[in-house]
């Protein structure tokens, strides 16, 4: 399959780049952000992905949704990302979407109206401590006569704070480490035990360390099958990184165009610093590094589609190297703007804090190097 995008999801990025750009843009986060918005974004604006169709793109057809695929939500993500556009389509519209995919009929009908409409918001309750270990969980989940009863804590939940409910991956036999033994489970908010703390991310994002304490969930919560959760967590996880594959490879995108801009604009000593051969030797190289990780996402997104048995090694393939990309390219873009690239003046600095928090979403390049390593044998 080319690497390169055909003619409907050209029309959808841009739709996607119009809306974003016009409804959530940079302006757009920095004025929550100055605002100190609880939840860190506009549920108004998710209201309006709503209506643009993107919140059911990976529903299918029969259940109110466009039953598109990973490489379509990769458009709209790519552009939430260069726009640095704050919502919770990530957790919800995809990784959220995935897990109750691979769920029964009954919890796709309680969830997957209000999601389509904008209304619900999802967030993912996997780690348990400050780094991506999802072969670390620990938290307990016994049974209490029809269901489970959940114990345990989950650390930095994006969006956790203002998620209407929660996929919670708990251990409901064997120990931290085993493969099997895992269930997931899909967990109301506003259930008795569950509590929230929120905390503000680097990027001004909202994210929540949630306790359980006792909180009983019917059998009806289970996604899946009980200790078998393990197959479930890893559909949701790739979903969930090549998803956030593309949202960085939009902050490297959108770093860079601001940084080559800023270059052809900037005069030093009445001369264009955008002149010198030194910085457009730069400027071609990470031009370069970002078409390299633009095709190894997209390659990533289309394994997924396909279900192809290397889709779990290119999503790792992925992650590393355009979070290596982008980190160059906010890198790259703060030392070419010079001193002012340290101020708040300049967006440049915001697209490095938005990279720096999504390196740390579902495993960062070096986690995920060594995970291209191990399945390789080394």
């Amino acid at each position: 399959m080319p690497l390169y995008l055909n003619d409907d999801q050209k029309m959808l990025q841009d739709s996607a780049a119009d809306f974003m750009k016009t409804e959530g843009g940079v302006a757009h986060f920095r004025e929550f952000r100055d605002k100190n918005c609880k939840d860190g974004f506009s549920h108004a604006l998710w209201k309006q992905f709503a209506e643009m169709g993107f919140t059911g793109i990976l529903v299918d057809e029969e259940e109110g949704g466009l039953g598109l695929g990973h490489a379509e939500a990769g458009v709209v993500l790519e552009e939430i990302g260069r726009n640095l556009t704050p919502s919770p389509f990530l957790t919800t519209a995809v990784a959220g979407v995935e897990a109750l995919n691979a769920g029964g009929k009954a919890l796709r009908d309680k969830y997957f109206p209000g999601i389509i409409a904008g209304e619900t918001v999802l967030s993912l309750a996997i780690d348990e401590g400050a780094k991506h270990r999802p072969d670390q969980i620990a938290m307990a989940a016994t049974r209490e006569g029809n269901g489970f009863k959940l114990d345990g804590k989950k650390q930095f939940v994006v969006q956790g704070g203002s998620a209407d409910a929660l996929i919670v991956a708990a251990r409901t036999s064997g120990s931290a480490g085993d493969e099997k033994g895992l269930t997931l489970f899909a967990v109301d908010t506003d259930a008795k035990g569950l509590s929230r703390d929120n905390v503000r991310l680097v990027d001004s994002a909202v994210a929540a360390h949630v306790e359980f304490d006792g909180v009983v969930v019917d059998a009806d919560a289970v996604i899946g099958e009980v200790d078998d959760g393990d197959v479930v967590l890893k559909r949701l996880l790739n979903a969930g990184r090549t998803g956030a594959a593309a949202e960085t490879l939009g902050v490297g995108t959108g770093a860079m165009d601001i940084t080559v801009d800023y270059i052809k604009g900037r005069k030093q000593f009445d001369t264009t610093i955008g002149s010198f051969q030194a910085l457009q030797h730069r400027a071609a190289h990470l031009y370069s590094e970002m078409e390299i990780a633009r095709a190894t996402v997209l390659k990533a997104q289309q394994l997924l589609d396909e279900g192809a048995k290397s889709a779990e090694l290119m999503v790792s393939v992925a992650k590393s190297k355009v979070g290596r990309a982008t980190s160059l390219s906010v890198k790259e873009g703060v030392q070419m703007h010079g001193g002012v690239g340290m101020t708040d003046e300049y967006d440049i600095g915001l697209y490095m804090k938005r990279d720096r928090a999504l390196q740390e979403f579902l495993g960062d390049a070096n986690y995920h190097t060594n995970l291209v390593a191990e399945m390789h044998g080394y």
